[in-house]
């Protein structure tokens, strides 16, 4: 049966952050959650951030309250364990804004995917394992608003209610399959992840979906027109994606405007846009056609190197050994070794375990539990 729900602590003190920090300082297990704003302001931030012990639920305001250093050394805690679930984003934006770092974090998203779930977002695993619905409906709130509702608060509470019980069946089943190791390798690899930071000068197109499938004219448009939609959608504190979407922004690049007239349409302009944005778009695209032909960018493209044939051969040996591998583990073939891994395994052609060692890319429980397997299946192919 599992745990009860309580109901949650609202946090808003400093004393408060100090009492909670001291409290989850004594617990083995600590269930973590956080919710952000990136869908409604440009400039992300965490909102709330969500803890649940046994017998105890708080939900800590961190705008309320600004200064959460007596918390950090309960995330740094390697005797703590911090329980998540699809840490990746909690575990960026908490150092991004914070400076937290975490140890000991056990993310209950790839534990499931290690024992082959393939339905593996929270909602679903806690339906499948407790019969518990989790209620979407805020989702996609403005977490930055305040006051919180009844319903936001009961939200954000429910995410982490089941963690802890739900990482005990896990980390049951991991032990019972021989793979924890795995698991809590990857997780001590997610906790080292950090927000990547675009370089000066770096231009924008590099982060566009697409933008290395363009001719350098259309670059030259598409960064102008990034360029504007970044500078208003400061200008309007909302996310970039709310002042042009991405289809749009790839449109206007191909088609280039150059006139109001002319952005009749094209994807998402409405008229509101046009009233809005038009002005700024064509002069964007004026901006992007008035840049020389010796000056137009390009997208850097890495030269891809060509596979020889006995490494094509290896390759598709280490796929047939990871295909039938997942096949009895029941796992996706991915979560054992990705393409890019088995590529360089077949480049570097390893004779002995011992040779494994220093291929980039090659976790210590790979080499550890297939480093044999993988190097007779490369012997096999000779």
């Amino acid at each position: 049966m599992p745990v009860q729900p309580v109901s949650p602590e609202i946090i808003t003190t400093p004393d408060g952050v100090r009492r909670l920090a001291d409290r989850l300082s004594r617990e083995p297990y600590v269930a973590c959650d956080l919710e952000a704003d990136s869908m409604h302001h440009y400039q992300e931030k965490v909102c709330l951030i969500q803890f649940t012990v046994p017998g105890l639920a708080a939900i800590v305001d961190p705008l309320a309250v600004a200064d959460l250093a007596p918390l950090a050394p309960v995330f740094a805690n390697p005797s703590i364990r911090k329980v998540f679930h699809g840490a990746d984003y909690d575990i960026r934006s908490l150092h991004r804004d914070f400076g937290i770092e975490v140890n000991n974090l056990f993310d209950t998203m790839i534990a499931c995917q290690f024992l082959g779930e393939r339905e593996f977002g929270l909602a679903a695993v806690l339906r499948k394992r407790f019969g518990v619905e989790l209620d979407k409906q805020y989702q996609r709130a403005d977490w930055s608003r305040r006051p919180l509702t009844a319903g936001m608060i009961e939200y954000a509470a429910k995410d982490t209610t089941l963690l802890i019980e739900l990482c005990g069946r896990l980390e049951a089943e991991l032990r019972e399959k021989g793979r924890i190791g795995w698991v809590e390798e990857e997780c001590a690899l997610l906790a080292r992840v950090r927000v990547a930071q675009r370089s000066d000068g770096e231009p924008m197109f590099l982060r566009f979906k697409g933008a290395s499938r363009m001719a350098s004219r259309s670059l030259a448009v598409l960064e102008e027109i990034l360029c504007f939609r970044d500078r208003r959608a400061q200008q309007m504190d909302v996310p970039p994606f709310k002042v042009l979407g991405t289809e749009t922004v790839r449109e206007l690049a191909e088609k280039k405007p150059r006139s109001l007239a002319e952005l009749t349409g094209i994807t998402g302009i409405t008229e509101r846009v046009v009233e809005r944005c038009g002005e700024g778009i064509v002069r964007a695209v004026e901006k992007g056609l008035a840049v020389p032909e010796q000056e137009l960018p390009f997208f850097p493209r890495e030269e891809r190197r060509k596979v020889g044939g006995d490494e094509e051969r290896r390759i598709k040996a280490l796929k047939g050994w990871r295909e039938d591998k997942a096949r009895r583990f029941a796992v996706e073939p991915g979560f054992l070794a990705n393409n890019a891994l088995l590529e360089q395994i077949a480049l570097v052609f390893p004779r002995s375990e011992v040779e494994l060692e220093g291929i980039a890319g090659l976790r210590p429980w790979q080499r550890r539990e297939f480093g044999a397997e993988m190097v007779a299946a490369l012997q096999a192919r000779r």
